[in-house]
């Protein structure tokens, strides 16, 4: 009698046969489970760290402090309860991703480009297009903030991209 040796938490025997298009499925739904995870978080530190302890900007610049803070608690609310959200599905789902045998890779793509997209959104849109307000206020030169800030999304997008192509990878032999 021979016994399966088990790889990761669960073995191979435990998790049963699952085919291409259910782990394909799992994929997706983890991914985008994990997109909006790794949005609310990013939005939840750029709040945290950019808005309340920097004091660099606010979410809407235009109008007087009580509406300022008004609008970076709107914001901090949408994108915890976004955070939050997406941890409760992955927890409610993950028996569903065990048995499709979801990759972690799709985990990780999904979190680093829902991080990358919220960030590359802010600079983009409300920075620059609606101009709800700057990177930082009160500085003479604006450059290179929007550089770093808007370098630092395509970064984090670049990773979320590398990694759902090693996902893509990974079913096309699965």
């Amino acid at each position: 009698m021979t016994t399966k040796r088990a790889v990761g938490v669960f073995s191979e025997a435990a998790q049963g046969a699952v085919d291409a298009k259910t782990h394909k499925r799992a994929n997706r739904r983890v991914f985008w489970l994990a997109f909006w995870t790794g949005f609310g978080l990013m939005g939840a530190l750029d709040a945290i760290a950019f808005h309340h302890l920097l004091r660099w900007h606010n979410f809407y610049i235009h109008a007087g402090a009580d509406w300022r803070a008004i609008s970076d608690g709107l914001l901090h609310v949408m994108t915890t309860a976004l955070l939050f959200l997406g941890v409760v599905l992955l927890w409610r789902n993950r028996h569903f991703v065990v048995q499709a045998r979801a990759t972690g890779l799709a985990l990780a793509a999904g979190f680093w480009l829902g991080m990358g997209v919220f960030q590359f959104i802010d600079g983009t849109l409300f920075h620059k297009v609606l101009r709800f307000h700057p990177v930082r206020e009160g500085v003479e030169n604006i450059l290179p903030y929007d550089l770093a800030w808007i370098g630092s999304a395509l970064l984090l997008m670049l990773i979320g991209g590398v990694l759902w192509g090693r996902v893509r990878e990974h079913e096309k032999r699965f």
